[in-house]
């Protein structure tokens, strides 16, 4: 990594305000039902603290408020709980995260470590507005960012803050831009990659970056579909994106061309209605009919090609995973890659992370990522804009 991170510097009796990434998901009591974001947060944090930094001030956005002020529902109070279970230490919340009153309560606090109020309770914020990043950098002397999972977001609190403070990255985003980047650009071969999820649009940057680094490419979920249709199979009433049949036969040419296996759906868990869990296993969709998972033999064709990987990218669940009469192809791959000695798997953050965790499956693979749409930007090839406005060894 060419950026410098919290080690490159010295944080003693100084104040850092680090960017994490507390959008966890919550319960309709406000209780936090998964801290993996939080947890992941907690070395930079400790680091700080362990290497005597004055104050540890930390700020992270939840959910989509409206931006015209507080909002019960998007306060990040139980994040403060659950770090002070976590850490076993004293945070002082603040109420809001600039102004006057921040500032002075920042000043005053007998606690090293803060936590301000959620950023997007400010318009402000997503508008990377200059001024707001500034009242954010008036607070402290270096900032961190340790949010990979908005790291591809301009905000003020990502890329705003790095004019006015020197800027450095945490050990969550120098752990994600490891994992992440030697996964697709120096694998131990072969690199297997699994892609799933709805839509081929979303996935169609990161299969073109993808086929001139990969050695097998295995396409499952709503996406495969557009795929077979391109080859002139039959789907049924399955997810089609007919606009992008066109790209799909393209990109199966660009593969061939480049040696690479694109590995589709033989057989197929299939319905009459995407509400009912009444289902069979069939090798072919008739007229009517849906696909949700890949079936039995496809499960066994997709083991065999991970059999002999060094390598693997997961980025999007096999099928309706959120369901327990369609998670099987999803249940049966991710067990499989849990059970593989001496492979690096990687898990690309958002729907994929969520099948792990429900699976509890996270301590069998070699990473995870904390950042769903960040991952998918950054395997695409694009420049992450919360990285790139860090400061350079």
């Amino acid at each position: 990594m060419d950026k410098k991170t919290i080690k490159d510097i010295n944080v003693k009796a100084k104040k850092l305000i680090i960017r994490v990434d507390f959008n966890v998901p919550l319960d309709e009591q406000g209780h936090i039902t998964d801290d993996r974001r939080i947890t992941a947060a907690l070395p930079t944090i400790q680091y700080a603290l362990k290497e005597g930094a004055a104050k540890v001030i930390l700020m992270s956005h939840l959910g989509r408020p409206k931006g015209t002020g507080f909002e019960a529902a998007f306060s990040l109070r139980p994040m403060a709980l659950r770090l002070e279970q976590l850490l076993k230490e004293r945070i002082a919340f603040l109420n809001d995260c600039i102004g006057p009153v921040v500032k002075e309560a920042v000043a005053q606090s007998k606690e090293r470590l803060i936590l301000l109020e959620n950023l997007r309770f400010h318009k402000a914020e997503e508008k990377n507005d200059a001024a707001f990043a500034k009242e954010l950098a008036s607070l402290a002397d270096i900032y961190v960012n340790d949010a990979f999972g908005t790291a591809h977001r301009a905000h003020a609190s990502t890329v705003g803050i790095t004019q006015y403070l020197p800027s450095v990255a945490g050990f969550l985003i120098e752990k994600e831009l490891q994992y992440l980047g030697n996964a697709i650009n120096n694998p131990k071969r072969p690199l297997v990659v699994i892609l799933g999820g709805a839509k081929v649009s979303d996935k169609i940057e990161l299969i073109k970056n993808l086929i001139p680094k990969a050695n097998s490419i295995i396409i499952g979920g709503g996406m495969a579909y557009t795929f077979l249709k391109a080859q002139g199979i039959g789907v049924g009433d399955s997810k089609l994106e007919k606009d992008k049949m066109d790209m799909a036969k393209e990109l199966m040419v660009q593969a061939k061309k480049a040696g690479v296996e694109l590995a589709l759906t033989k057989d197929f868990v299939i319905t009459q209605s995407f509400e009912s869990d009444n289902c069979k296993i069939s090798d072919t969709i008739p007229d009517g009919w849906q696909s949700l998972d890949i079936g039995p033999k496809t499960r066994e064709y997709y083991k065999r090609i991970l059999s002999k990987a060094r390598t693997v990218v997961w980025n999007g669940p096999l099928g309706v995973f959120e369901r327990e009469a369609y998670m099987q192809g999803t249940k049966d791959i991710a067990e499989y890659l849990a059970s593989l000695k001496d492979v690096t798997v990687v898990i690309g953050g958002g729907d994929s992370a969520a099948a792990v965790a429900k699976l509890g499956l996270e301590d069998k693979m070699t990473h995870i990522s904390t950042g769903g749409g960040a991952s998918l930007e950054f395997l695409e090839g694009k420049t992450l804009p919360g990285i790139a406005a860090l400061n350079s060894t």
